[in-house]
This record gives structure tokens, sequence and C-alpha cells, in this order.
């Protein structure tokens, strides 16, 4: 049997020990997520002039419960393109508030130059990129607002 006094440098070395292990270990976070119509979608984010630009150029799927956040640093009249963009895709568009101002939906692949551009109806300061059908699969309608999961980071 230990005593009291013996017991407490031990407690304390392991308590020392376990923390430091602890530390050690990294600290993984989730990917970034959002929800909207109650459902929640698993995404990149775009937060600066060259991760916008770049999109989701080049990829060739798209999972049905992911997509790209794109921040802005303030609302203003939004329109995208679907240059190098291989897959159809939903674009929602959303004001300061995350509320849904306005959808382009089933968008098409450019397939030649001169690509088409397809505006919001209202200035926005996210967008959300979806697989083409997701948002009339979730019955996503103008007003809905967009729930996000964590942090958006500065968007420059």
């Amino acid at each position: 049997m230990f005593k009291a006094s013996l017991m407490s440098p031990l407690l304390i070395g392991v308590a020392f020990f376990l923390g430091h292990a602890r530390a050690a270990v990294p600290d993984t976070q989730a990917p970034p997520a959002v929800s909207l119509h109650g459902v929640h979608f698993t995404v990149e984010l775009a937060t600066d002039e060259a991760s916008r630009e770049r999109g989701l150029m080049m990829r060739t799927q798209l999972a049905s419960d992911h997509g790209m956040l794109f921040v802005f640093p303030d609302a203003a009249p939004r329109w995208f393109w679907m240059k190098n963009t291989l897959i159809p895709l939903d674009i929602l568009y959303f004001d300061a508030d995350r509320r849904l101002v306005s959808m382009q939906l089933d968008v098409p692949p450019c397939k030649a130059d001169p690509c088409a551009t397809y505006p919001s109806d209202k200035p926005a300061r996210y967008v959300l990129e979806l697989s083409a059908g997701a948002a009339r699969r979730i019955g996503a309608r103008v007003g809905d607002v967009l729930t996000v999961d964590g942090e958006t980071g500065t968007a420059h």
C-alpha cells in the first residue's frame, strides 16, 4: 500500500506526462460544413481571389454532399461562369446575412469560348456551388438561410 505522500508526486508526474502527450497530438479539425434547408454539405472554402478564380475547375466529379463556398469581402452583384468546369453545377447566391437571394440551377459546363455567365439577381456575399440537381433535391428556396459550421476565415 502506498502512502499518500508518495502517491501525490506520482499522480502529478502522470498528469504532467499525459498533458504533454496530448499536446503532441495534432489537433485535427473537421472539414468546413454548411447547412441549407436542413441538409448538411461538406465544403471547400474559396476566400481569396486565386481560390475563387480556380473554383471547381477541372474536377470530373463532385459528391452529392460536397460543394464549394465562395466568400467575398462584401455583398455586390456577382456572376459566375463555367470555363474549365467539367461538371454541371447549381450556383446559389446569398446576401451578407446568408439568406438565399438567387439560384442558377443545372448550369452546364462550358464547351467552347465564349462561356456564358450566370448572374445573381441581387447582391451576394456568399456563393455556394453544389452538384447540379442538389438545390432541387433538397427543396432550396429563395429566402432560405445558409448556416455555416465554424468560421469562414477572412475574405480578401
